[in-house]
């Protein structure tokens, strides 16, 4: 079992930066493929991005391409999201999530962990 513990959310005017970071407690942190996804108010959760056990692969949502970079550290077991040039439409909770290796999903319902989340508002 993986617990999670997202970090690095807050308010930032559009065109800034944050980085978020997800702690992972246990062993087999570096077993898993991981994912970023987020929610704004009345949507549904949606993929942000992917990165493969190793770290060697990466996937990402169309709206974050070359904006965003998913990154980690099996070390420190902790999980990374870099978002620049941040947009209001950005504004949501963001969320970890562990999945088992194999194919990297853009699913929600393949991952089998989740953090608790961290806001991120982006103001124009």
């Amino acid at each position: 079992q993986v617990q999670l513990v997202e970090s690095g959310g807050g308010l930032v005017q559009a065109g800034g930066s944050l980085r978020l970071s997800c702690a992972a407690s246990g062993r087999t942190f570096r077993s898993y493929n991981m994912g970023w996804f987020r929610q704004a108010p009345g949507e549904e959760r949606e993929f942000v991005a992917a990165i493969s056990w190793t770290g060697a692969n990466t996937n990402y949502a169309d709206s974050v391409k070359g904006r965003f970079t998913i990154s980690r550290d099996n070390a420190k077991n902790t999980l990374y999201l870099q978002m620049n040039s941040l947009k209001p439409e950005d504004t949501a909770v963001y969320y970890c999530a562990a999945d088992r290796p194999g194919l990297m999903s853009t699913q929600a319902s393949t991952y089998d962990y989740w953090g608790q989340g961290t806001q991120v508002t982006v103001s124009s």
